[in-house]
């Protein structure tokens, strides 16, 4: 059995290099992302043949944003690929547009607060308005729980102030930002290591270059497996 709450970001440039790292770390992870990267690169295939042919879960991290019928439409035809998760960002009415789209499916609808690669500085750039960027988070996050967020993508940062919501009782945090203790940071501002995020509350955490740039990206998942099962 494995330990879904490790979910490999498969930030690859194709389905065929994304299958290939997949039966490379084999059985054991179970959960993996796939991305806007991959998107035109077969990245909905694989996703449908990891789910299919080999019983993987599937996170689809597609941010979606757009008018409310868009979104809906949208989700309602990713819903028919049997996937686990799939993200759109926080804004209510993007959340409530993507719950109607998903519909009669499984699929969980997962908002995202603010970027992990996004600071202080960044939003002042983007006119987004004033107070700390914590806050904002934890703000975005029970406005999108009241809206039917599933769960919530917040860096690891963010995750046990978002666990005390009380709109966050049975709903999952997922946290990307997260680096094995002497990983390097790439563009990522707001990090943490799996340990901590899941003792700060995170259900699941997202990985990626540790893994995938690792010349053992098998050995490098079950090390983060390891920490975070202690």
């Amino acid at each position: 059995m494995t330990d879904d709450r490790l979910i490999v970001a498969l930030d690859v440039p194709h389905a065929h290099a994304g299958l290939e790292l997949a039966q490379n770390i084999g059985d054991a992870v179970g959960f993996y992302k796939i991305g806007l990267g991959m998107l035109c690169g077969g990245g909905l295939a694989l996703a449908n043949e990891l789910k299919q042919e080999h019983g993987k879960r599937i996170f689809l991290d597609m941010k979606l944003f757009d008018i409310g019928a868009t979104v809906e439409a949208a989700v309602r035809g990713l819903a028919q690929f049997d996937l686990d998760f799939l993200t759109v960002h926080g804004d209510p009415h993007v959340v409530r547009a993507a719950k109607q789209g998903a519909a009669g499916s499984d699929m969980k609808i997962l908002a995202v607060t603010i970027l992990t690669s996004l600071d202080r500085a960044d939003l002042d750039a983007a006119l987004i308005q004033q107070g700390d960027l914590p806050d904002l988070v934890s703000t975005r996050a029970g406005r999108a729980f009241d809206a039917g967020a599933d769960g919530v993508i917040a860096s690891p940062q963010e995750a046990a102030m978002i666990r005390a919501l009380p709109e966050a009782a049975g709903r999952l945090i997922v946290t990307p930002g997260v680096r094995p203790a002497g990983a390097a940071l790439g563009d990522q501002k707001r990090v943490a290591t799996p340990a901590q995020a899941i003792a700060d509350g995170a259900d699941h955490i997202v990985v990626g270059r540790p893994i995938w740039q690792s010349e053992a990206p098998r050995t490098a998942a079950e090390a983060i497996l390891s920490e975070i099962s202690h």
